[in-house]
């Protein structure tokens, strides 16, 4: 037989990650989404944006340009601490202005883009420096795996869309072009700015498109990397769950400790009430101690049995009543008093055994 078949199923990765690996990774930083969608979303939004606010943006634009160039002609009041501190301050106002609403959307995409696909997660893990990181055999070890192929052939792919999708509108756009020589500067300007926006747009939705398929790809590898040998399912179960024969042994110490201890007041009780050998109950009244009988012991089987030489070898009468042994059996437990349905049961078998006593 060729026992190395059996180590390599022993190390095989076949098993689907449990709860508790994926929880580990999540904490590590390992988690996966498609940075293609992301980014996409960042860069159609950003040209929306720009589509939206162009209008502002240029009136801004324009009315900084004038300023600058006619109210700030005076050499004197120009060049000097306070002239600079009110240009600078006029400036970082334009500047607000003209690339505030873009900022502020692209973010807002861009953390919408990922937390749509991660959810919430704070961890420095992925920023910490090891030595893989700065190896530079491990650095090409990763540039000529099978993931740099992957990610080369989405970059080219990328780069064919663009450029497919670019050729395609401006191939329609053909007739306007050529009119451009008619059109004043302004309005060639104009259309050149909405026609490439356009373009842009179409081209930021195809590659969110490509994000979709490249999601279901970083899905389907995030799985296979966590994947587990059953040996290690093992052992994590030992580690959450406790080794199970340690845990079989300590149960059954429990049932012998339990066992012994209700062996012990066997002899305590008034009678024991047997089936007559399927089933046996103990049953003490005590009226110190509680209103009803008690059951004290119970047992089937080899229990039953045990509970029965007991009570022989300390002189405790035994009872055969199939039906009510039975019934006690399953419906009272150890410590329990006797319900009222078998107060009457239970009565006439307690005024037979203090008779036998007395006599």
């Amino acid at each position: 037989m060729n026992l190395q078949l059996f180590a390599e199923d022993r190390d095989s990765k076949t098993e689907k990650a449990t709860h508790k690996k994926r929880q580990e990774a999540r904490k590590k930083g390992q988690v996966f989404q498609s940075r293609e969608i992301t980014s996409a979303t960042v860069l159609m939004f950003a040209f929306l944006s720009l589509k939206a606010f162009g209008n502002i943006m240029y009136k801004e634009i324009s009315a900084i340009t004038v300023r600058t160039l006619t109210q700030n002609l005076d050499m004197d009041g120009y060049f000097n601490i306070k002239g600079v501190s009110l240009l600078f301050l006029e400036v970082m106002k334009s500047l607000a202005i003209i690339t505030g609403p873009i900022l502020v959307i692209s973010a807002t995409a861009g953390f919408l883009g990922a937390y749509s696909q991660v959810g919430f997660l704070f961890t420095a893990e992925p920023i910490k420096l090891t030595l893989d990181r700065i190896n530079p055999f491990q650095g090409f070890k990763r540039l000529f795996s099978p993931r740099g192929a992957v990610e080369l052939l989405k970059a080219v792919f990328k780069i064919g869309i663009t450029g497919y999708i670019a050729y395609r509108y401006l191939n329609g756009e053909t007739a306007n072009i050529i009119s451009l020589m008619e059109l004043e500067p302004k309005q060639t300007g104009i259309y050149i700015y909405n026609t490439s926006i356009n373009a842009a747009v179409k081209i930021c939705f195809a590659l969110i498109l490509f994000g979709v398929a490249d999601y279901g790809y970083q899905w389907w590898e995030y799985e296979k990397n966590l994947r587990m040998t059953k040996q290690e399912i093992k052992e994590e179960y030992k580690q959450v769950e406790g080794n199970p024969e340690v845990k079989s042994r300590i149960r059954q110490k429990q049932r012998q400790m339990s066992m012994r201890r209700m062996m012990h007041e066997v002899p305590e009780a008034d009678v024991v009430i047997t089936n007559p050998t399927h089933y046996a109950a103990a049953i003490r009244y005590d009226t110190d101690i509680s209103d009803a009988p008690i059951v004290v012991a119970k047992g089937e089987g080899y229990i039953a049995l045990k509970i029965k030489e007991t009570a022989r070898e300390h002189n405790v009468q035994i009872v055969e009543n199939k039906e009510l042994a039975q019934t006690i059996y399953k419906t009272v437990d150890i410590g329990e008093a006797i319900p009222p349905e078998l107060y009457q049961a239970v009565a006439e078998i307690l005024a037979f055994v203090y008779n036998v006593k007395s006599s």
